[in-house]
């Protein structure tokens, strides 16, 4: 999601665009200076593929002093120190958060460890040098855009460049700008935290024009890894048990289907416990391991946000957070019946937003053709203009302003214009809402 308008500045040779994943336990930063060909990851400890941010803060008390990440961390269990940990779950709450007999704002307290994060990207930009950013997120809500849409005026950025993206999204525009061979077919992502399973599987649709693509997501809460610190046997015979569960969540998954590649990612697979599922895996397939595929895919995703790829114009993903259909209206224009498109299939439904002026001539109606990406099915919805005063002016003029107000519900509003100066606008505002499937 842009914040306060749509226009999108040219990218130039040293842009600096950033991938930021927000996790609850962790979270990475990666980054795309424009003119060079890949993404980086930046690590915790240069020289190190040490990715993951701990999600925290850490408080000392009596005075204003905070630390962040692996800091808050290393300092959580020191007498006089105040971790505050879930960051995310607490803004998600909303409720106010007591530290050391003061009241914070949670939106506020994460908005703290975005700024103190982001100052691990000063080797390549400071934040007031980022062209752009990308924000990705296990799951995306109206609260969630919300929350990251009051985090990111607070960072001092620059740009009006400000995007978010969910993990499945991330996902998808990560394979996006992969080698072709690895998802000529269907691609599996496993997501592993210790404690929990999230499936992702996309396939894409080549009969259809834009190609469709499509993901799949499955969460499994009962796949959990022992800790280290378990005994031996006790450790080996979860480790089993984990295997054998996720050999079986894999076989339905590929059953009846051709699968190009799989991911698995995660620290939940670091201890090397899944031998028979991953030989499994590995069978005809391309299998990949690592940690920073959601980050760099937000990367790939705001590349494509501001400079499409000839393969993202010929690819629409159809996510959850997606509009499914292409909304507009057939209108005259010149003299001729046309058709003036407002809202478009595979937006984000949170960034969907249209505004215009139109004329009528007497008439009280609007009506808007609703067009499923399929082509079928196409629906027709009308909006009545009641209650307008009659004048003898020509023709009334209108300004119609539509956004989505959740993924299904179109919101309308019509304003009366007027027309000219000798026919006042009646001062008349309608507005209505539309389910769109």
């Amino acid at each position: 999601m842009f914040l306060e308008h749509k226009d999108k500045d040219k990218l130039h040779k040293g842009s600096v665009l950033v991938g930021y994943d927000l996790g609850e336990q962790y979270s990475q930063i990666s980054y795309l200076v424009y003119g060079q060909e890949d993404v980086d990851t930046v690590a915790t400890v240069v020289g190190t593929k040490q990715y993951n941010i701990p999600t925290m803060l850490c408080k000392r008390e009596g005075v204003n002093q905070w630390f962040y990440g692996k800091d808050a961390v290393k300092n959580a269990d020191e007498e006089g120190m105040i971790p505050v940990e879930g960051l995310l779950s607490l803004a998600r709450k909303g409720e106010e958060v007591t530290l050391d007999g003061e009241n914070f704002d949670p939106v506020a307290l994460l908005t703290l460890f975005l700024k103190r994060s982001m100052t691990l990207m000063n080797f390549i930009a400071t934040v007031d040098k980022i062209d752009a950013i990308m924000f990705t997120v296990d799951e995306l809500d109206d609260r969630m855009v919300e929350i990251l849409s009051r985090a990111s005026v607070n960072l001092g950025l620059k740009t009006t460049q400000i995007y978010f993206q969910s993990h499945t999204e991330s996902f998808y525009y990560y394979m996006l700008h992969q080698p072709a061979e690895l998802w000529n077919y269907q691609v599996l992502a496993c997501e592993h935290d210790g404690m929990r399973l999230k499936t992702y599987r996309m396939e894409c649709n080549k009969r259809t024009t834009p190609i469709v693509v499509l993901i799949e997501e499955q969460i499994y809460e009962t796949l959990i890894i022992p800790e280290e610190t378990e005994e031996e046997a006790i450790k080996q015979d979860a480790y089993r048990l984990a295997d054998e569960r996720f050999l079986g969540i894999l076989k339905k998954m590929c059953e009846g289907r051709i699968v190009s590649s799989a991911y698995l990612l995660g620290d939940g697979f670091r201890s090397g416990w899944n031998k028979e599922s991953l030989q499994f895996l590995c069978h005809n397939r391309r299998v990949f391991q690592g940690n920073n595929l959601f980050s760099r895919g937000a990367c790939y995703g705001l590349q494509e946000k501001l400079e499409p790829s000839e393969e993202g114009a010929k690819h629409v993903f159809l996510g959850k957070d997606k509009l499914k259909s292409n909304v507009g209206m057939n209108v005259l224009r010149q003299g001729k019946d046309s058709y003036f498109a407002l809202l478009d299939a595979g937006e984000n439904w949170y960034e969907a937003t249209k505004k215009c002026e139109f004329l009528l001539a007497g008439e009280r109606e609007i009506s808007f053709v609703i067009t499923p990406l399929t082509g079928k099915n196409i629906e027709t919805k009308k909006m009545i203009l009641t209650g307008t005063d009659i004048n003898n002016a020509p023709y009334t003029r209108y300004r119609l302003e539509m956004t989505m107000s959740t993924p299904e519900t179109m919101r309308v509003t019509v304003t009366d214009l007027g027309f000219g100066e000798l026919f006042a606008s009646s001062g008349q505002v309608w507005e209505e809402f539309f389910e769109v499937s």
